[in-house]
């Protein structure tokens, strides 16, 4: 399992925050270990589910992944 914590641009409120929540919960194979207004850090297995799926849920629910840290 690989940690990655992300910079979250967009994110502005608690709804915001169970949006993102609920967008990595979905994700099979991840972890949620945090989810804060313009951050969230996840613990997941790479060669199951690519960074790229982890950040494009993120992406999907209309927010900008800034920046990933591993």
């Amino acid at each position: 399992m690989e940690r990655l914590t992300m910079k979250i641009d967009g994110m502005s409120c608690g709804h915001c925050v169970a949006q993102v929540t609920k967008a990595l919960k979905a994700i099979n194979g991840i972890s949620v270990e945090q989810v804060g207004i313009g951050t969230a850090t996840v613990s997941f297995d790479p060669v199951s589910t690519p960074e790229a799926r982890v950040t494009g849920a993120i992406e999907d629910q209309g927010y900008t992944v800034a920046a990933t840290t591993r």
